[in-house]
């Protein structure tokens, strides 16, 4: 996730705690006839998409980003205990489960070009706007697969891939329970016995070599320690766009993207800046910026693309049923740990 577009003039991060602070300004906003000069920013974000935004924000509108970054789960616990007196005018950064649960906390908005986005990923909540996209990918090794032909889920259900495929723990990796979810679309549905019974299959061949983190998936493959892996497309791209000796599938069956999004806060002291940074997010100079110069793929119908990332219209893409999914995640978590127990056991 790479930008070049302005050095990142908004200071050097340092920790706070668990938080780290990119200092512009300090929390109180510059009000000059109503008029401010200044953001607050909390992000989980990677430096890479942070220096692709940030800067060149700062630049076109004149305005000093505080930023400070931390998890997303300690971010959204701060917005909470913060919201009768918030400091933070946006949030950049997280999933769709974590806006859709935390929808108190944020200010009504929609950016300008909304009606530009891929109609799957527009803001219909009324005030968390995707802005981009993630999928789960197949992420091949060429040297260990040869011979094989591997476009899809069911094309990793071969004998001689057992204990060659790489996962996370879809109870524990976000990226891991998304390749889950993902797998049972595309397989049927998340009730379809038939989809769960190719999570059985899928995780015997696996042969209980779960990673411990998600990084580890793609690794292995392109070390070659494993043949494939069950992976998500940002890292898979930046590993093509470094020469690692890997192939990224997206199934044939179906991707399902799942978006990034950001919200203004409730009641957040920099409003008008804090619309001007949600519009600049989807605008086209932006989204053309991530899709070009980053991994991270852009939501914008029209966006541009690199050469390692594919064109959405050329992949097959399903989508999530978000609500279902935050409603039964505990049951769908349950029925994959009883069916890689049995595993394990014998049965």
């Amino acid at each position: 996730m790479k930008k070049k577009w302005i050095k990142y003039m908004a200071g050097s991060l340092a920790a706070v705690g668990a938080l780290t602070l990119a200092a512009c300004s300090n929390n109180s906003a510059s009000e000059e006839g109503g008029k401010s000069d200044a953001l607050v920013v909390y992000s989980p974000n990677s430096e890479g998409l942070i220096n692709a935004t940030i800067p060149a924000f700062e630049e076109k509108y004149g305005v000093k980003v505080e930023l400070i970054q931390a998890g997303t789960g300690e971010l959204f616990k701060k917005l909470e205990s913060e919201k009768e007196a918030p400091v933070a005018d946006i949030i950049f950064g997280g999933s769709y489960t974590q806006y859709a649960t935390h929808g108190e906390l944020f200010e009504p908005y929609t950016a300008a070009d909304n009606d530009q986005v891929i109609e799957e990923y527009r803001n219909t909540t009324g005030y968390s706007t995707p802005y981009t996209l993630d999928g789960s990918v197949l992420i091949v090794n060429p040297d260990l697969t040869k011979g094989m032909k591997i476009e899809g889920y069911n094309d990793l259900l071969k004998p001689e891939l057992k204990g060659k495929i790489a996962t996370a723990d879809p109870a524990n990796s976000s990226s891991a329970f998304a390749q889950l979810t993902n797998m049972l679309v595309a397989e049927g549905g998340y009730s379809d016995e038939k989809a769960w019974s190719y999570v059985k299959d899928i995780f015997t061949l696996i042969d209980g070599k779960i990673g411990s983190s998600s990084s580890g998936v793609y690794k292995s493959v392109a070390d070659g320690e494993m043949a494939v892996g069950l992976s998500y497309e940002d890292p898979a791209v930046k590993l093509l766009n470094d020469g690692a000796n890997i192939q990224v599938v997206y199934p044939k069956e179906g991707t399902v993207f799942l978006p990034a999004s950001a919200a203004i806060v409730k009641n957040a002291k920099n409003m008008e800046n804090a619309k001007k940074f949600i519009d600049f997010l989807v605008s086209q100079e932006v989204q053309d910026t991530l899709g070009t110069t980053t991994t991270n793929r852009p939501v914008r119908k029209d966006a541009k693309t690199s050469e390692n990332m594919k064109p959405i219209k050329e992949i097959n893409t399903k989508t999530e049923d978000y609500d279902y999914v935050i409603k039964n995640k505990a049951d769908i978590v349950k029925k994959y740990s009883e069916i890689f127990t049995d595993i394990q056991s014998g049965k």
